[in-house]
């Protein structure tokens, strides 16, 4: 069968890392030939319009298909879509009921599935998407999980996992633990070694997720061998899939001939973008600091207001992206009522919400990055070229 005759079918988990690199990976395949279809909800749907808009201008088979969130269903205010719109929820009932309600996405998608006038070629499941594997099953649909984090990460957590150490630890998340079985001498704490469904109420989901990648036909990691090769093969013989490794998936941005979808990927800026490139083209090479938490990670108010003061003690220029500062009071009290913002005007950049990170981090004025280190931004970075001063807080 030709390139062109291939269709795939790629299901994101519905968080700004997860939708991100599929997407991306979307731009990736279509770009060889076949046609790709991202399934997603309508608010993120909207959030990625320009991105995938921009790929069919440049003559790529992209498109979004929108498939209802139940979350109302399960008490969620409509049109909350996304992880991160539960931030002061993260911990509560209703993340439970939002991962509830992602599962319960299997009958639209199936749904979705059967109406189309053949079967697709395969379809590529966020791991955190096991619902999709018996959809797959059902329809005779060859099944790929997408792994959003770094290979070191997934094989450390298969390995605490398998050899028992979070059951030994159990409830003293700060407990120093050495890695076994792997590559590298490490030595972490459950802390920095949870990922999403290590809490309680959420077993089975857990359950769910690793019978779903055990089951599949391979694996797909966003990280690439010159970084994580040793780790991919340990994971890969871990699990006895056939895995590889796709990344860095945000160079797809070669692909983006328009700097709105550069701007827009993921979300639109919450800024003009033509301001913030405006504001960096009068600024001296490598000279400024790029400081983002990314869409999910929250400093407390404590540190928040400690960054600020260290910000502005550095007599140094900066673009500081805050996502809370839309919505909290605190945050806002900081910068507009103590002053902050004005005082640090004329060498300071301070974007209240979503930022044209890729923007940002492309142009020759900023050199370096505090990051949370997320996994996308991890590779953003990598891929510019960009020193990064590292604030982990979860999971990264």
């Amino acid at each position: 069968m030709a390139a062109s005759e291939l269709h795939f079918l790629l299901v994101p988990l519905v968080a700004q890392g997860h939708i991100i690199p599929m997407v991306d990976l979307a731009r990736l395949l279509a770009a060889r030939g076949p046609r790709v279809t991202v399934v997603t909800t309508p608010v993120n749907g909207a959030r990625n319009r320009v991105t995938v808009d921009s790929a069919r201008r440049a003559g790529l088979a992209v498109e979004l298909a929108e498939l209802p969130f139940p979350g109302p269903q399960l008490g969620l205010p409509e049109g909350l879509e996304n992880l991160d719109q539960l931030l002061d929820d993260v911990s509560s009932a209703m993340y439970l009921a939002f991962f509830q309600a992602i599962w319960k996405m299997a009958e639209p998608l199936q749904g979705y599935v059967r109406a189309l006038p053949r079967r697709p070629d395969c379809l590529v499941a966020d791991m955190c998407n096991p619902w999709t594997a018996g959809i797959c099953t059902a329809l005779g649909i060859p099944r790929l999980v997408l792994h959003c984090p770094s290979a070191y990460f997934l094989l450390a957590v298969h390995n605490l996992s398998t050899h028992g150490v979070y059951d030994r630890v159990r409830d003293d998340e700060m407990e120093p633990f050495e890695v076994p079985d792997f590559p590298v001498h490490a030595v972490g704490n459950t802390a920095t070694f949870r990922c999403f469904f290590q809490h309680p109420g959420v077993e089975k989901e857990q359950r769910d997720i690793l019978d779903a990648e055990a089951t599949a036909d391979g694996l797909l990691i966003n990280t690439f061998r010159g970084v994580e090769g040793i780790f991919v093969d340990a994971y890969a013989a871990a699990l006895g899939k056939r895995t590889w490794a796709i990344g860095p998936t945000c160079a797809s941005g070669i692909l983006d001939t328009e700097a709105d979808a550069m701007a827009g990927r993921g979300n639109r800026a919450d800024v003009d973008v033509g301001h913030v490139v405006s504001w960096l083209d009068a600024g001296r090479p490598a000279s400024v600091l790029y400081v983002s938490f990314g869409s999910i990670a929250q400093l407390p108010g404590k540190q928040l207001a400690e960054l600020a003061r260290g910000l502005e003690a550095s007599g140094r220029p900066f673009v500081w992206a805050i996502k809370r500062a839309k919505a909290d009071v605190g945050v806002k009290a900081l910068l507009d009522d103590e002053g902050f913002e004005s005082r640090v005007e004329d060498r300071g950049l301070v974007v209240r919400g979503w930022a044209p990170q890729v923007t940002i981090l492309s142009h020759p004025a900023v050199g370096g990055f505090l990051t949370h280190c997320g996994w996308n931004a991890t590779l953003e970075a990598i891929s510019h070229s960009m020193p990064v001063l590292t604030w982990p807080c979860f999971a990264d």
